[in-house]
């Protein structure tokens, strides 16, 4: 007779562990510590084995008979579904080892001793805020060209173009490192040049007025810092003015 919840919730313990048949091959496990736990019985290539589908009353008993059933439609293709499981498992802890968020860490690991922290910091706030978010899990050779685009329009529609330029920038170094250690085939950002509006060039003011040409000679003159530095100033009005010229 199949199981019920009724029937699953009011099994008591006993000093052995005992079963309560559900049919076709799925049983309800209730140990003497009262822990119930869901199993399946089956056979293939003549070989007697089991297969756990969780503990009741964590796992429903629909949801047990769910799996018991895909379980059953394993085996009647003729493939092992204790094996499958496992097979599912590796691939899932390999795409998750894998991700996008994964590599782009050990990437910043090997990659920012090189760098001023200050730049180092950009980065990482800029992957954390603006592209983890939403490419962080995926596997980092399923990204996509539209997929990494339509990060990126998230970050220009909210008027932050060259952010979004230099996230762009980010993602294939992280992409083109992903590729040299064999976990990425390709770039996906490099079919997206042209994909963002340029940034138009900020232009600082110039001065051109002689009081203030003055001003800025005298404080070159005044500046106390390295002889290095102090020739370079005086050097810099004499090439731009040759440059004019």
């Amino acid at each position: 007779m199949p199981l019920t919840n009724v029937s699953a919730r009011a099994a008591i313990p006993r000093d052995k562990s005992y079963r309560i048949a559900d049919g076709n091959g799925m049983y309800l496990e209730v140990m003497p510590t009262g822990a119930k736990y869901w199993r399946m019985k089956f056979r293939i290539a003549g070989k007697e084995k089991r297969l756990a589908f969780g503990v009741y009353p964590e796992v429903s008993l629909a949801e047990a008979r769910s799996r018991r059933d895909e379980a059953r439609k394993l085996l009647a293709m003729g493939r092992d579904p204790s094996l499958a499981r496992r097979a599912n498992k590796l691939a899932g802890t390999t795409k998750a080892a894998n991700s996008f968020e994964v590599i782009a860490r050990e990437w910043l690991e090997k990659f920012s001793t090189h760098w001023v922290p200050s730049h180092a910091d950009r980065i990482v706030r800029r992957l954390e805020r603006d592209i983890f978010p939403w490419l962080g899990d995926r596997p980092i050779a399923e990204v996509t060209s539209p997929e990494l685009l339509s990060v990126l329009r998230r970050i220009e529609n909210r008027g932050a173009l060259e952010t979004a330029h230099r996230a762009h920038q980010n993602c294939g170094q992280i992409f083109r490192y992903a590729v040299a250690t064999g976990r990425a085939a390709r770039d996906p950002g490099y079919d997206l040049k042209g994909a963002l509006p340029p940034v138009k060039e900020k232009h600082h003011a110039t001065i051109t007025g002689p009081k203030a040409i003055g001003e800025l000679l005298r404080a070159i003159e005044g500046y106390e810092g390295s002889l290095v530095t102090k020739s370079a100033l005086r050097l810099a009005p004499l090439v731009l003015s040759a440059l004019a010229n």
